[in-house]
Formats: C-alpha cells, structure tokens, sequence
C-alpha cells in the first residue's frame, strides 16, 4: 500500500555536507519547494516553516522563519546573514494553523551536515590529484567535506579523484588515485580557523600548463570553472601543484609567463583580484636520465615556481625537495602530510592573516666575493626569509652550480657564512656573463639546506646573475 507524500519537500536547496562559500563572515541559503498536508487534515491556513539549528544541539542559529507562500502549496525562502561556522542542519515543516505547536506541526525535510565557510580549488597534475601510495593515519574530520565527481557533496576522505559515477569526465584518472595532501591541509585549517572547509578536486594527473590556460588549450580550466559553479560560483582560494609535464625547454622556458596569465584568467572569471593561489615548488624526479640538457628544463620551472610568488600578490610557494616519494615523481603520504601542514601553515598566516606567513629561504642576491679561500674566487648567495639560521644537513653535497660562457661547472666546496649567506669557492675563473643555479637538476641532492627556524629547505632557483666589479679598460 503507497503512502500518498506529505509534509514540506525541498526541491531546490544545499545538498548534505555542502560547504556554502562565506561572505565577510556571513552565508546564504536559498530554498524552494513545495508542500501538501496529511490524508485528512483540514487546514486552517497552511505555512512552510524553516530554521538552521546546530547540529551539536546547542540550540538554533535561525529560528522557525515563515515562507513565502504561492500556488497549490510551492513556497521559497531566502536565508541571509548565515554566520560562518556549522556543521548546521536545515529543517522545514507545515504548521496547519496559526496557533499550532511548532512540535506538533506536520513533518518537513531536512537538510544535514551543512557547514558556511571556504572552498579552495584543487588544480594541477598527479601530485594534485593525489597519488601517494601506502599505509598513513589521516583521517577524515567533521567540518572538512569534498565534492566528489559525482556532483555531491560528502565527508572527505582518500581517494579525491576517483571517479565513480563521475560527472567529470574531462579530469577523470586512468588508474585508481591514492594519497592527496589537501586533507591534512583542509583539517588544519579548519583546525586553525575554526571554520568549515570545502574541497573541489579538479586536478589531473600528466596534464599540462596549456590545458589550463585559456590562451592555449584551456579545456581544464573551463571543467574547473564549471565545477566551481556548480558550488555556488564563489571560492577562497586555489590550490595549485603542476610543471612536471612542462618540463621540456620549449615550455619550461615560458612557464612564468603562462602561469601569471592564467592566474589573471582564474581572478578575473572570479571576481577577485587577489584570489590567493597557493603552490608547490616541483619535487624530484627520481628517474630521471634524459641528461644535462633536460635538466635545465627542472630548474627553469622551479625557477618560474619561486618568481611567480615574488610577482603575484597572494601567490604563495612552499618547497617540496626534502618530500618522500612513493615512486620516481609522486608524493608518499608522508610527504604529503608535510606539504599539507606548510600550505595548511601558509594559509592561515597569509590568507587569514593570523601570523607571519612562515616562508622558505629565498635567494636574493649573488656575487662575487672579496676575498679568496684557498686561493680561488669565491661567490657569496645571500637568502631571506630565514628565520631562524641556514643549516646544512649533508655537508659537502653537490647544491650549486655555476653558469657562463665556458658552460655549467658543479661547486663542489661551500660553506655556511653567518644566518643567511652562503660562500662558494669557485672550481674555476667566471668566463663573460656568469649565473648560479641551486637545486636546478631534475633529481639534485637529497640534503638540501634547511633553515632552522622552520625546517624548511631553501626554494630551488635557476639562472640568478652573478655581481661582478667592473674591470674597467
């Protein structure tokens, strides 16, 4: 025997777990419906009820609030001033007259698990997506929900990108994903912030600069646009980890060029012009044999990866070098808890303004030195952003090389000067025009040097000038 349906049903709403984007700390929720009473009551004068309640139970965050009322029992309603927090649950009901208990009013749909808070974007290539393999404690928290390639919005857990039921088909991985940094970033945050976290997975493993940007092929920026639409438009911020696939010269060497043009694309579709875009410098490859010259394709992306956050506006960079891997390229879990806690850290200092954005060692300035040691000519490297002392975990490891006219020689002796300066003794007399590289190979030294202050390793540059005096006619 069928039951003929009603109560108040909700047609238009937030899914379960949604994450709806705040606004200056406050959030929106529209509804529709419609509504039909019980076989056999008479009402008086039926009205669609709504409220928001902590889902905790610590009491209402809207009360019952009256629905505009249309035709054959449709009704609407616009909440509004919805303060940042949750996880709340949205309740309706139909109270048949004016003076019925709101307890006794006829049942009505609910809503559960919804959180007003920030969305960031997952964007990016494999380590993006998430392939981190074996065994790690990171486990999912309430208050931290991803919107699956289904189109629905869930608790988040590993894997992100697989796609069953898929409706992303555009960025679906050809093998099962694994492990992504972004939950122990996300968990962080929303630890740190108080606030719920939404994640929507974009990513795809192997694709290129050129599929996110609409100057190029732009196909994977426009799936993500509609993605972000489909949550309501509005995001906090990005998260960014791609550049292996760009690797090679043609592209490594306009990699900077075409990643702040694609940031301006993303802001300006958004609205926002300083929409923060947060980003991984490129780890190692550590199968890497395609020799010297594809080496210079690493360092010129890394390189690109640094100046980007030193060009853009809210565009942050945290070093990857000293991350386990799982296999030749992708992040181990392990290394994505790391790289998940230095996003989780610089996001909370730099986009909520909490703290000082705890930054990697940076190199400002190269040249060449006053004195010699050991009777050869030695180059002085001066970094900021430390902050505590620069350390060196494997003395003697090959970091540094040098490039001039005579082609690209490998320093072999250096050594720690005061907090924040490196001194190279040169292998040989600078020929012409002379640049340093650090951490410039596709698989450079595995002890790179740490600041002490965060345990950061120092970002990898490429191609920075060499001071040298005039030596005048």
């Amino acid at each position: 025997m069928s039951i003929k349906p009603f109560g108040v049903e909700i047609i238009n709403g937030p899914q379960h777990w949604a994450i709806i984007q705040q606004q200056q700390g406050k959030g929106t929720i529209q509804l529709t419906g419609i509504s039909s009473v019980m076989e056999g009551d008479v009402p008086v004068s039926a009205q669609v009820y709504a409220r928001l309640v902590m889902e905790d139970g610590t009491g209402d965050v809207v009360s019952w609030t009256r629905c505009l009322m249309g035709d054959r029992g449709a009704w609407k309603l616009l909440l509004t001033d919805i303060p940042a927090g949750g996880l709340y649950r949205l309740e309706t009901c139909l109270r048949l007259e004016e003076r019925q208990p709101m307890e006794l009013a006829t049942r009505g749909d609910m809503i559960h698990h919804i959180g007003v808070g920030d969305i960031w974007v997952i964007a990016g290539q494999s380590n993006a997506a998430g392939y981190g393999r074996g065994a790690v404690s990171d486990p999912p928290m309430l208050g931290v929900h991803l919107l699956r390639h289904n189109g629905k919005w869930d608790l988040a857990t590993h894997p992100f990108n697989e796609s069953t039921q898929t409706r992303q088909s555009l960025n679906g991985e050809p093998v099962n994903p694994g492990h992504s940094p972004y939950l122990a970033f996300a968990k962080q945050v929303r630890e740190e912030t108080g606030i719920p976290i939404g994640l929507l997975q974009t990513a795809l493993g192997g694709s290129p600069l050129s599929r996110w940007n609409p100057d190029e092929e732009g196909d994977l920026y426009r799936n993500m646009m509609n993605v972000i639409e489909s949550a309501g438009g509005s995001v906090r911020g990005m998260l960014w980890y791609q550049g292996c696939s760009d690797c090679d010269e043609g592209n490594a060497a306009s990699y900077l060029d075409r990643f702040c043009r694609m940031a301006e694309y993303w802001r300006s579709e958004l609205c926002n012009k300083k929409l923060p875009i947060l980003t991984v410098q490129l780890n190692r490859n550590a199968g890497y044999a395609e020799g010297e010259e594809g080496n210079h394709g690493w360092g010129k992306v890394r390189d690109a990866q640094r100046m980007a956050a030193m060009k853009l506006d809210q565009v942050y960079v945290v070093p990857s070098l000293d991350s386990p891997l799982s296999d030749i390229i992708h992040n181990s879990p392990a290394g994505n808890l790391l790289l998940g806690g230095r996003l989780a850290k610089m996001a909370v200092a730099g986009v909520y303004g909490k703290a000082v954005p705890p930054r990697a060692p940076n190199i400002i300035k190269a040249e060449v030195g006053r004195s010699l040691r050991e009777g050869k000519l030695t180059v002085l490297l001066e970094f900021g952003d430390v902050a505590g002392e620069l350390f060196a975990v494997g003395p003697g490891e090959r970091i540094f090389s040098i490039h001039d006219e005579a082609g690209v020689e490998g320093v072999a002796q250096w050594r720690i000067l005061d907090k924040n300066k490196v001194e190279l003794a040169l292998p040989r007399t600078l020929q012409g025009a002379a640049c340093v590289h650090g951490y410039y190979e596709a698989n450079p030294s595995a002890f790179p040097i740490l600041d002490t202050g965060t345990y950061m390793p120092m970002l990898a540059f490429y191609g920075v000038a060499i001071q040298q005096e005039d030596k005048g006619e």
